[in-house]
């Protein structure tokens, strides 16, 4: 074994260990080789290898930090107890409304039956059927323009159906613009795929068209992947105006987008639709994990047309079709009013949560839309957000550190994401509380 993954391997020892504890700096790299009796270039690849694992993260001008560690929930803290030794999981963010599973069961009798169920075990083609394509043309309707049906894809899951569309537009070593914050499994897909991930320039109030310009003058881009409402995590929808002069952008240069809009359902609307005012170039991605549920889901994406045929392709060689059960479940759920039933609870259930941030974590710099279900937190000074998602782990709360959505390395966000749909309402104020308190420490 190399040399430098040895001495990597003990420092990863002392880590998992606790005998260096999560925001703990290490020393600069020319005094770490000192120390260690090794050349400078060997300590700068103990370090990139430590960040490969995940266990440091390094910030331009401030130093490399132990990363916070996975939790080791320590008995003795009320909100530990209360959850039965079960961290207060802030992280995951799956809406649930109540009755629920009353309410999605009726639909399911018909394809329980023996001589239906045989038929939709298999899996669908990318085109779903005739019935899925109409029914999910209505859903993503919503009052406005239709999509057409005979656009429209069907994956697993809306993470696949990106995955696919993604793997559709853009060729191994080819570049994707995306948001300076974004979803932490696109980073996934694009390693997977082989494609680099280039932060664009945004501003409080989100993307700026101007930066996508600049970039592809100074290196082709081959696709935007990009969350116009209520983007994850910093809650941002984009303006009518900015909207517009995306599109302008786009259409000059000829870039195709990938409209993420998995969390628009719960935005009153308002907006004209990117896939609106660029026709021919906007994919957009949706699914029913917020919608319905994460266990029983589906993923769609209305494709431009004239490139059908090339997403479905990327469908079928990645393993990402749909079922067969899901898709005939999402018809009927969506037929049945039931998929618009629980919409309206979530949004009214978000709607309260969003009151309790605002209650429980005033007077901190938090970024929210009363719609949402998450909030962005701009942590006080003197938190790193590694540190403060360690100080709340060990008081049995997990909650996301800005780091996992940076897309570059060197500018990682003193913020973290509180996840406010997973928990009962009561448990999240009080969860919240407690942060509340970790951040005055």
């Amino acid at each position: 074994m190399d040399d430098y993954r040895r001495i990597a391997d003990r420092i990863a020892g002392d880590i998992s260990g606790g005998r260096l504890r999560p925001g703990q700096r290490l020393p600069p790299q020319r005094a770490f080789a000192r120390r260690h009796g090794i050349a400078a270039s060997t300590a700068g690849r103990v370090y990139a290898e430590l960040v490969r694992r995940g266990l440091v993260v390094g910030e331009v001008g401030r130093g490399t930090f132990v990363r916070a560690t996975p939790p080791d929930v320590q008995p003795g803290h009320a909100l530990t107890e209360a959850a039965g030794g079960a961290p207060v999981n802030l992280e995951l963010n799956y809406p649930s409304a109540p009755g629920q599973a009353e309410l999605l069961a009726p639909a399911l009798a018909s394809l329980v039956r023996p001589d239906a169920l045989a038929e939709a075990m298999r899996p669908a083609p990318a085109a779903g059927s005739a019935a899925a394509r109409e029914a999910v043309a209505g859903l993503l309707a919503g009052g406005g323009p239709r999509p057409d049906p005979d656009g429209i894809l069907f994956t697993g899951n809306a993470r696949q159906a990106i995955a696919a569309t993604l793997a559709s537009l853009v060729r191994p070593g080819g570049r994707v613009g995306v948001e300076p914050l974004t979803y932490p499994l696109v980073k996934e897909i694009a390693g997977r795929l082989g494609v680099t991930l280039v932060p664009l320039a945004a501003d409080a109030e989100g993307l700026l068209a101007e930066s996508v310009a600049a970039v592809h003058r100074a290196a082709p881009l081959s696709a935007l992947y990009l969350q116009p409402t209520l983007h994850n995590p910093t809650s941002l929808t984009l303006s009518a105006e900015r909207r517009v002069r995306l599109a302008e952008v786009v259409h000059s240069l000829g870039i195709p987008v990938v409209e993420d809009r998995i969390w628009s359902f719960l935005h009153p609307g308002g907006e004209p639709a990117l896939a609106d005012l660029a026709p021919g170039l906007v994919h957009v991605v949706d699914g029913l994990s917020k919608r319905v549920a994460p266990g029983l889901t589906v993923g769609f994406v209305v494709v431009p047309g004239g490139r059908v045929e090339a997403v479905a392709r990327a469908v079928r060689s990645g393993g990402w079709s749909a079922g067969c059960f899901a898709l005939e479940a999402a018809v009927r759920w969506i037929g049945d009013g039931s998929v618009a039933r629980l919409v309206e609870a979530k949004r009214e259930d978000a709607g309260r949560r969003q009151r309790v941030v605002a209650a429980e974590l005033e007077g901190f710099a938090v970024r929210a839309d009363p719609a949402g279900y998450f909030a962005w937190w701009e942590l006080p000074g003197g938190w790193r957000a590694d540190t403060f998602t360690a100080a709340a782990r060990a008081r049995g709360i997990a909650v996301t550190p800005g780091t996992a959505f940076s897309v570059d390395p060197s500018r990682t966000p003193d913020a973290v994401r509180v996840g406010l749909a997973s928990v009962p309402e009561g448990e999240l104020a009080r969860a919240l509380r407690v942060l509340a308190g970790v951040a005055r420490g």
